[in-house]
């Protein structure tokens, strides 16, 4: 019986048009206020739920304001979490703190934040939830890439091969691409490929020849539309499960601009372990 293939779909860092000017700006910053985390010895955060855009993607981060009371001491805050972006109540993304996902479009979202607030020099440590309502203008782009698996599922102590396909939708940009694979280190997998353009990344110091068997690095040259490129890859697995991410990244046009190029989360191949094997 085959298996069920995964998709993934990518989308440019700018509008969709075929033309190239003018210039895009560069990503804006949309904030709100969140709230204020305060704590034994006058502790006190102010935070805020912040929203960048750029294209493909967006970045949530949660930037504070701290101090103690009756303390001249000036302190820089950092901020680590989770946060979560809901529509009409629907949970539309998660993520860490500060981190990104997928461009959601254009709406108004309810953004709450789980924080760890620190300060440098020590003396604030604050945790709570903070909340805020952002709305998104940017349009969500059109998709220019994609990537399919026709494998989901890896088996401790076996070898499966996985065929990768990698299709360039849009006539914007041009037909380079890195395509990269990356398993759990510790897990021992172990993936290759009799592909020449792709490696297994070199690790350690010159001139150390080691390189991670667990991840493979893909120059793709040749993307057109119409013109997909496949990977075959060989998975094998020792006794421990390992998930098997893959990346692309792309360049789209205005490319000498910093904010140009994209990167695409591809299908994530799981692992069910033997003992978990259905009939």
């Amino acid at each position: 019986m085959a298996a069920a293939a995964l998709t993934a779909t990518g989308r440019p860092a700018g509008a969709a048009h075929r033309t190239l000017a003018p210039e895009p700006p560069p990503p804006a910053m949309l904030c709100a206020p969140a709230g204020t985390l305060t704590g034994e010895g006058g502790q006190r955060a102010s935070v805020s739920l912040c929203a960048s855009g750029g294209g493909a993607g967006t970045s949530l981060s949660a930037p504070a304001t701290c101090g103690r009371a009756g303390s001249s001491v000036r302190y820089t805050c950092r901020t680590s979490g989770t946060w979560t972006l809901r529509r009409d109540g629907r949970t539309v993304a998660t993520g860490p703190l500060p981190g990104g996902r997928e461009h959601p479009g254009p709406g108004t979202y309810e953004v709450s934040g789980t924080v760890h607030v620190r300060s440098s020099p020590a003396g604030v440590d604050l945790r709570g939830t903070v909340r805020a309502t952002l709305t998104l203008t940017d349009p969500k782009p059109v998709a220019t890439h994609r990537i399919e698996a026709d494998r989901q599922v890896l088996r401790p102590n076996t070898t499966t091969t996985v065929t990768y396909t990698v299709s360039r939708d849009s006539d914007e940009g041009d037909g380079s691409a890195r395509f990269g694979l990356i398993g759990e280190e510790a897990s021992g997998v172990e993936l290759t490929t009799a592909d020449p353009r792709c490696v297994n990344p070199l690790v350690g110091r010159y001139p150390s020849s080691a390189r991670s068997m667990y991840a493979l690095d893909c120059a793709l040259t040749d993307l057109q539309p119409g013109r997909p490129s496949t990977v075959v890859v060989r998975a094998r697995l020792a006794d421990t499960c390992t998930t098997v991410v893959s990346k692309l990244g792309y360049w789209m046009p205005r490319g000498q601009s910093l904010y140009t190029g994209g990167m695409l989360a591809g299908p994530t191949v799981t692992c069910t372990p033997s003992s978990a094997r259905g009939h």
